[in-house]
């Protein structure tokens, strides 16, 4: 399974027309236009299959979203993270395992079509996952960082962590090249109570410039 993806995301001149986005809950219908993002902006080894994100549009705990332009309906970018345990590491290719008893998002693929580069959907994408990490009071978010994204990361928050575990460890050197396990701290939301956000479903309409 790939990691976080650097490429075709924000540090490129704009190509796109749309000024207005929306952000909303990814749905198994959106699997082509998923596919083609991933296949844009992925090197092929680290392209994941149809099955698995099949198993990820479908599962009740996975956390996916896209941003699409409102003149066409199209996604244009997206972001996959599942509940997992801090200093968990899903191998390339691993199966889809979110963890009962999370307390860590784990942000495992964002993408950006590169015609839509320019526009802070990575850096939205990434805030709406953030926001419902911390409405259900997990106290970090993880990723790995592949294909040299590290600064776009960096500017999100995130710093390399040394995984601490043998099994970790072996499940990072699966990804090709200098790949990084990244971790950032969640602030605790206060009033929090709720851990079912369904209602998180619905469009969040936003311009990004």
């Amino acid at each position: 399974m790939p990691g976080i993806d650097g490429s075709g995301q924000d540090g490129c001149p704009a190509r796109a027309t749309p000024s207005m986005f929306s952000l909303r809950r990814a749905q198994p219908a959106d699997l082509p236009a998923i596919l083609a993002v991933q296949a844009q902006c992925y090197a092929p080894q680290l392209n994941e299959p149809p099955s698995i994100w099949q198993q990820r549009l479908q599962h009740p705990a996975a956390l996916c979203w896209v941003a699409e332009a409102q003149a066409s309906a199209a996604p244009l970018a997206y972001l996959a993270g599942y509940p997992a345990c801090l200093g968990s590491i899903t191998a390339l290719n691993g199966d889809f395992l979110p963890a009962t008893a999370a307390n860590c998002l784990y942000l495992h693929d964002l993408a950006v079509s590169p015609v839509a580069n320019g526009h802070g959907l990575g850096g939205a994408l990434v805030a709406e996952a953030l926001r419902m990490a911390q409405a259900r009071q997990w106290s970090h978010a993880a990723l790995v960082c592949v294909q040299d994204a590290a600064p776009f990361w960096h500017k999100q928050g995130f710093t390399v962590t040394e995984p601490a575990t043998g099994e970790s460890r072996a499940a990072l050197a699966t990804y090709p090249g200098a790949a990084r396990y990244m971790t950032r701290a969640l602030p605790v939301q206060q009033g929090a109570t709720r851990s079912d956000f369904a209602d998180d479903c619905r469009f969040r309409q936003a311009r990004f410039r």
